[in-house]
């Protein structure tokens, strides 16, 4: 037992002395506590004098000191975990406090807005004068002390970095020596040899002219036919690319498409389209938005205001309410919290006609201009076309300069009456002076992209008027339908109107 002994205080006493050690140089006596090495050393000095029973006694000691700081290590890293979980939880009721006297805030704010309309009230009946007064006076110290806090802050951030990005800007220089039709030309050649895509020249004369016409582009028809890419396209030829909104079932009101305001957070929430509308009041370019797979919600629900604000005849009235009241620091074009809608803004819709839309209703199809595009289109060779920059003004002018030169004539102007007479007869369905006003400016500007007149007559009667017989009982109106196009072929002569001819007869073999 003697060298048992000798060896286990000499152990002892290194241990001591290392843990004295931590205390006054941590390092080393950590170093010195998990030597291992030297421990071996120690070990191999004192072994000689070691028996079978010292060392029995020598690895059980090994083994219970090992053992006890296993369980301090295990302890301090429990204690760490600890104290780590409540710094978390401090730090959590802290967020949680502040958010709490966030909410607070909102509150003293809510009630301040109820205090504004209770003293609205009030100011229609015969309250004194000094009451009301007195009530408006906490409301200004109320919004002072909001405003020494801090919480008027900017609530149109993507709106203010507009205007603060068009401090400094200038005009880039636009093109302006091309007609109509040079265009059109140039479209199709900068989509076939820049994008690798094909469009029938005739669809891009309708989408020009229907841009003359109306605000809202209708493109429809069957899936891969290049609906999208067509207005996309545009968007590269003019060097303003269009903005792409992808339609949701789930879209119920006009907060899907230009955003909503926050009452708590006292933000609005701004969409892409808010923004870009915005944006383009302060250029002459023209902008094109799309609205892909419109009919995959009802387009009457979450556009129903813009198709209202289109009929407007007063540019100046084309106004969106976005919040009730203006701001000091709300964003420079933004008047009284209403957003004017600028003229160089097209919407360009794409619509699926399947199983998973809704229809789109004639309120739509009147407003619109709609292109049906069901075929792929041909590849062709043509040069190479560099985008051409485009300014609103300019192409508003060719559209008025068209619409003078190409005035539809008063011959197919009766015309278009005898038939309009014709098929309230037959089939009980009108016109109306909102498809004529658009025939009267569309016309024309498909003239002057290369169309005819009857061309562009035939493209208005076939989506506009005839395209109302698909909800007639078409068993019974299968005769009419017949007699119909024999008047049209009369009228204005043997398969003039290809396009309405072909969609009647397609009705026809229907039943």
């Amino acid at each position: 037992m003697d060298g048992f002994l000798d060896w286990f205080f000499a152990f002892l006493t290194t241990m001591i002395d290392g843990i004295w050690k931590i205390i006054s140089g941590i390092f080393g006596g950590i170093f010195q506590i998990f030597n291992v090495v030297y421990y071996v050393k120690q070990i191999a000095a004192y072994k000689d004098g070691f028996n079978a029973l010292d060392w029995i006694f020598a690895i059980l000691s090994l083994i219970l000191v090992i053992g006890v700081w296993v369980i301090i290590i295990y302890l301090l890293i429990l204690l760490i975990r600890k104290y780590i979980r409540f710094r978390k939880s401090a730090v959590g009721s802290e967020d949680l406090l502040e958010e709490v006297a966030e909410l607070h805030r909102d509150v003293v704010r809510l009630n301040n807005e109820k205090e504004r309309i209770l003293a609205l009230k009030i100011g229609q009946t015969n309250v004194p004068l000094d009451l009301l007064n007195g009530i408006y006076e906490e409301e200004e110290e109320s919004e002072e002390s909001v405003a020494e806090e801090g919480e008027l802050l900017p609530r149109f951030a993507k709106l203010d970095a507009i205007d603060q990005k068009y401090l400094y800007y200038s005009a880039p220089e636009y093109r302006r020596d091309f007609t109509l039709s040079e265009v059109c030309e140039e479209f199709r050649n900068f989509a076939c040899s820049r994008m690798g895509l094909y469009y029938d020249i005739k669809t891009i004369r309708l989408l020009f002219a229907g841009m003359a016409s109306t605000k809202l582009i209708l493109l429809q028809g069957i899936s891969g036919t290049g609906k999208t890419s067509l207005p996309y396209a545009l968007g590269k030829f003019i060097d303003n690319d269009s903005t792409i909104v992808s339609v949701q079932p789930s879209w119920r009101d006009r907060t899907e498409l230009f955003g909503y305001f926050n009452e708590f957070s006292k933000k609005f929430n701004e969409t892409d389209v808010l923004r870009r509308i915005y944006e383009s009041s302060y250029t002459d370019d023209v902008n094109v938005i799309i609205l892909d797979e419109l009919n995959i919600a009802r387009i009457e629900y979450y556009f129903a205001e813009m198709l209202s604000i289109m009929e407007m005849p007063d540019a100046n009235e084309w106004k969106i309410e976005l919040v009730p009241s203006s701001w000091t620091n709300d964003p420079q074009n933004l008047k009284d919290g209403k957003l004017i809608i600028p003229q160089n803004v097209w919407y360009v819709g794409t619509a699926n006609n399947d199983d998973s839309t809704f229809a789109v209703s004639d309120k739509v199809y009147d407003r619109a201009l709609t292109i049906n595009i069901d075929d792929k289109g041909v590849a062709f060779d043509a040069p190479d076309t560099k985008p051409a920059r485009i300014s609103h003004t300019h192409l508003q002018s060719l559209f008025a300069k068209a619409m003078e030169e190409y005035a539809v004539e008063q011959k197919y102007l009766n015309m278009i009456e005898e038939l309009d007479n014709y098929v309230i007869k037959k089939f009980r369905v009108a016109f109306g002076n909102r498809i004529m006003k658009q025939l009267k400016a569309f016309v024309p500007v498909y003239v002057a992209c290369g169309g005819t007149v009857i061309g562009g007559i035939d493209h208005i009667l076939n989506t506009k008027v005839f395209r109302k017989f698909e909800s007639l009982n078409l068993s019974l109106i299968r005769d009419e339908i017949k007699g119909l196009i024999n008047y049209l072929n009369t009228l204005f002569g043997k398969n003039e109107m290809a396009d309405s001819i072909a969609f009647l007869e397609r009705l026809q073999r229907t039943y």
